[in-house]
């Protein structure tokens, strides 16, 4: 019995398919789903997505969010995501440096401002760990 994997933002669905398991990355370490999972909610943190797919690995890096597995569907809640092959390295750094440089301020920012930046820097570190991980 396949698993229906849906991954979905604010912006866009960014993936939906039929696969075989996913590993979650949660606040409490990775969670692997396979068919007959117990029904689960959990609060997704950013990080790597894995997915197995026919014998394939396909990673998706996702930002804060939420996962719920009920009987054969995992759907994903997140406030970014973005697939490993979409994944501009320059972009990443500008955007990495750019938070960092706010955070160096935090003084002067609204805490909303603070938790913003650190869930870009969280969700940046993710996508370059992901994009260089085959060097």
């Amino acid at each position: 019995m396949p698993l229906k994997l849906d991954i979905v933002t604010p912006l866009a669905r960014v993936y939906s398919d039929t696969i075989e398991t996913v590993v979650l990355p949660t606040k409490d370490g990775e969670v692997g789903i396979l068919p007959g999972h117990i029904p689960l909610i959990t609060h997704i943190e950013s990080g790597e997505l894995q997915i197995i797919k026919d014998g394939k690995s396909t990673s998706i890096v996702v930002g804060d969010g939420f996962a719920q597995v009920v009987g054969d569907r995992v759907s994903v809640l997140a406030q970014r995501a973005i697939e490993e092959e979409k994944i501009d390295e320059a972009a990443a750094e500008n955007a990495l440096k750019r938070a960092q440089e706010a955070l160096a301020n935090a003084e002067t920012l609204h805490p909303a401002e603070v938790e913003h930046n650190e869930s870009i820097v969280r969700f940046v570190v993710a996508q370059l760990g992901v994009k260089r991980r085959g060097r």
